[in-house]
């Protein structure tokens, strides 16, 4: 890959990432919920999701998946359920300092990637929107491995630093919230953030082929 082209990819990808949407909201609910330390887990997972939509990207499948009625009904509606269910389950968060223990909360690691996981990979649009624009960045006359890896890890490594800076946000949010009501009220903000990133994707619609 050029240069000049891996520099606009780069810039791209800043762009990309940095826009809200259900990983931004899923990274910051995870900084609130658990900290940095566990909460950034999330990211994590987000990028096993963004890195599984590359791969089936490249292998080709996402054509598949882009053009297949059933495929990307089964997925959409996937993620929306899934987007519901966290807004249901961060409405009814207990604020941290209404816990048996009066600390926040520990979650755990593998429960938290796989939940960052789950969100990206329920989201067929990024494959729709990953097809149409990572080809613009590839050279069909040089090796397409080697490429899609440079691809893959330059948007994981800087989808990694802003849901970084998503997640230590909330967690500088959470200092400034003393009080349960405070707390209770920032929970169903983010419920209902999650349950509006559910509405939107379920209002998306399989371009005609």
């Amino acid at each position: 890959m050029a240069l000049e082209t891996w520099l606009a990819f780069f810039v791209a990808c800043w762009l990309i990432s940095l826009s809200p949407g259900a990983g931004a909201i899923a990274s910051m609910s995870a900084g609130l919920q658990y900290g940095f330390l566990r909460g950034y887990w999330n990211a994590l997972g987000l990028q096993l999701g963004l890195a599984l939509q590359i791969a089936i990207v490249a292998a080709g499948v996402g054509a598949v998946l882009a053009t297949s009625a059933l495929a990307f009904s089964l997925i959409k509606w996937f993620g929306v359920a899934y987007l519901v269910y966290l807004g249901w389950r961060q409405w009814r968060a207990l604020p941290a300092d209404m816990t048996v223990s009066g600390e926040r909360p520990i979650g755990r690691p593998l429960s938290l990637v796989l939940r960052g996981f789950l969100v990206n990979f329920g989201n067929p649009k990024a494959i729709v929107f990953m097809l149409a624009v990572l080809p613009q960045f590839i050279n069909p006359h040089a090796p397409l491995t080697e490429q899609y890896l440079i691809i893959g890890a330059t948007m994981v490594t800087v989808d990694l630093i802003v849901m970084a800076g998503y997640t230590g946000l909330a967690v500088r949010v959470l200092r400034l919230l003393r009080t349960p009501r405070q707390q209770r009220i920032m929970n169903r903000s983010f419920g209902a953030l999650f349950v509006g990133a559910a509405a939107l994707l379920a209002t998306v619609r399989r371009a005609p082929v």
